[in-house]
C-alpha cells in the first residue's frame, strides 16, 4: 500500500538526512512563518477564531496561542496556521499545475511538539517531512485543474508531519495519513469568483483536521489503507494515476521554495518588483497613465489576472485585492510598495486605486507559460497620456529560488512586522532561538511565542523594504 511506503518514509526521516542548506531554508522559513503570524495578531478572522476558542475552551491545555493562553492541540493548530496565513506573505512552491503554501504546516507541527516536549532538531525534521510530502504531491498529483484546492494535499502533509512530531510509528501514521486525506479534500471555489474569509483559513481548517487525525491514529484510530490508490480513492476519484518512490525521496525539497517579498499573490511577485523598479527609473505618477499591459505565464493569468478563476478587476475587500494582478500592480505604482497597509479597507476603496486597476490589462504569453515554473517571467508596458511609452521584463525576483533572500533581509521583514507587538528584546530572543532552534526545544519557542501583545493599534502594520 501506497500510504505505508510514505509512513515509512516518515518514520525513517531524522535530522541527520538533511543537508546544511536544508536546515538553514527551515530555519528561514520558520522565521518569516512566525513574522507573518505576529504581523496578523490583529487581523478580524483570526480574533474570530480566537474568541471561539476562549468560548468554547475544553480539554487539556497543552499547546500555546500565539500571543497567550493554551488550548487543545488541534485548536491551536487552527489558530496559529491561520496567523501565518492571514496576510498571504508567507512561502510557496510553484510546480507545473500546482502552487502550495508549505509553511503552512508550521502551526501545526509546533502544536504536536509542544505536547511531546519535541527538540529544536525534531522540529526541524518533521516540518522538512511536511514540506517533501506536500510539494512532491504538487509535483505529481495536482489537483486545481480538476476542481479541488493544494489544500487537499497539505492534508497529507499536515498528518505526515504532525505523525512525525508525536513520534507515531508506522502503523499509526498510515492511518493518520488516511484519515485525512481521506476526510479533507477541499473544492477550488475557495480561490475564484467572490473571494471570502475562507481564502485564508482554508489551509488552518486543514490544519486543524490533520492534527486531529493524527491525535485519532495516535490513540487507536483506523483509517482506509487504500487512500492512494483503492476504489474511489484520491486516484480514482481525483488526481489520476501518480507515482511517487518514496523509499528514495529525501528531505531537500524545502530548498525549492521561495518567499515573499510583497505582500500580495506568489504570482504577482515579478511584476510587482517590475513595476517599482520602473516607476524609479522613469520617475512617472499613476495620473500620467493611459493604460498598463501586463503579459504573463498563463497560471498567473488564470488565478489573478482575469482568466479561469474569474474577473479581477471587481475588488472589495482584503481577499480579493490580494488575488488580483490588477490591484496590486496598481498599489506598487500608487504607493511604491506593497505591504499589509495596502489592504487596509480605505485603500482598497480610495477612488485612485479604484480607477487605475481598471487600466491594467493582463494576457497570457506562451513563451512565459513555458519557462514557468522555472522562471517568474513577465513583461509590463506602461502607456502613459502623452504618448510615451515604458517597459521591463522579469524574469525572476528577490526571494525567489534564482535569488534567494539573506538571512539579514529575512530578519528586516520579520522585524518590521512583528515590531507593533513585541519588545526589542523580544524580537532578539525569537530571532537568536530559530537561528540555533537546534540547541532549543519547542516549548522554548511557544515560551516567547505567548508574550506577543495586542496594542491599540486598529491598523495592519507596515514593513519597508
Amino acid at each position: 500500500m501506497i500510504v505505508h511506503d510514505l509512513a515509512k518514509f516518515v518514520t525513517k526521516a531524522t535530522y541527520h538526512n538533511l543537508s546544511d542548506e536544508a536546515v538553514k531554508q527551515l530555519k528561514i522559513r520558520l522565521l518569516d512563518s512566525l513574522g507573518t503570524a505576529i504581523g496578523a495578531i490583529e487581523g478580524p478572522p483570526v480574533q474570530g477564531i480566537r474568541k471561539m476558542i476562549d468560548d468554547y475552551l475544553g480539554g487539556s491545555h497543552l499547546s500555546t496561542l500565539i500571543g497567550g493562553g493554551k488550548t487543545t492541540p488541534e485548536r491551536a493548530a487552527l489558530y496559529n496556521s491561520g496567523l501565518v496565513r492571514y496576510l498571504d506573505f508567507n512561502d510557496s512552491y510553484l510546480a507545473k499545475g500546482e502552487t502550495c503554501h508549505p509553511s503552512d504546516n508550521i502551526g501545526s507541527i509546533l502544536a504536536a511538539g509542544e505536547t511531546t516536549n519535541l527538540s529544536g532538531k525534531d522540529f526541524l525534521t518533521a516540518l522538512a517531512v511536511a514540506y517533501q510530502v506536500q510539494c512532491r504531491l504538487s509535483d505529481e498529483a495536482p489537483v486545481r485543474d480538476k476542481g479541488f484546492d493544494h489544500t487537499t494535499q497539505g492534508s497529507y502533509a499536515v498528518a505526515a508531519g504532525v505523525s512525525k512530531a508525536l513520534g507515531l510509528d508506522e502503523d499509526k501514521t498510515a492511518n493518520a495519513i488516511a484519515i485525512a486525506g481521506t476526510a479533507l479534500n477541499a473544492l477550488r471555489v475557495t480561490r475564484t469568483g467572490a473571494l471570502s474569509n475562507w481564502k485564508g483559513l482554508a489551509y488552518p481548517h486543514t490544519a486543524f483536521g490533520g492534527t486531529h487525525a493524527a491525535l485519532l491514529a495516535k490513540h487507536g484510530i483506523t483509517g482506509p489503507p487504500a487512500v492512494f490508490e483503492g476504489n474511489k480513492g484520491f486516484m480514482d476519484s481525483i488526481a489520476g494515476e501518480f507515482s511517487i518512490d518514496w523509499r528514495n525521496e529525501d528531505l531537500e525539497r524545502v530548498t525549492d521554495t521561495i518567499i515573499k517579498k510583497y505582500n500580495a499573490e506568489i504570482h504577482s511577485q515579478s511584476s510587482i518588483e517590475g513595476m517599482i523598479e520602473l516607476k524609479v527609473e522613469k520617475s512617472f505618477t499613476a495620473d500620467e497613465v493611459e493604460q498598463i499591459e501586463i503579459e504573463i505565464f498563463d497560471v498567473a493569468y488564470h488565478i489573478i489576472g482575469g482568466g479561469e478563476e474569474g474577473d479581477k478587476t471587481i475588488v472589495r475587500n482584503k481577499e480579493e485585492a490580494d488575488h488580483s494582478l490588477q490591484y496590486m500592480v496598481s498599489a506598487a505604482l500608487l504607493d511604491g510598495q506593497v505591504m499589509p497597509e495596502q489592504y487596509r479597507q480605505k485603500r482598497i476603496e480610495a477612488d485612485d486605486i479604484q480607477s487605475l486597476l481598471q487600466k491594467v490589462k493582463v494576457s497570457p504569453k506562451q513563451e512565459y507559460s513555458d519557462r514557468f515554473p522555472d522562471e517568474m517571467p513577465a513583461q509590463i508596458t506602461v502607456h502613459l497620456m502623452n504618448g510615451q511609452t515604458y517597459e521591463t521584463e522579469k524574469n525572476d525576483y528577490e526571494g525567489f529560488h534564482t535569488r534567494p533572500m539573506s538571512w539579514e533581509t529575512i530578519i528586516q521583514k520579520f522585524e518590521g512586522l512583528a515590531e507593533p507587538y513585541t519588545s526589542p528584546k523580544l524580537r532578539e530572543q525569537i530571532i537568536n532561538h530559530v537561528k540555533n532552534f537546534e540547541n532549543h526545544k519547542v516549548t522554548d519557542l511557544m515560551g516567547l511565542l505567548k508574550n506577543v501583545e495586542l496594542t491599540s493599534i486598529t491598523t495592519i502594520p507596515t514593513m519597508n523594504n
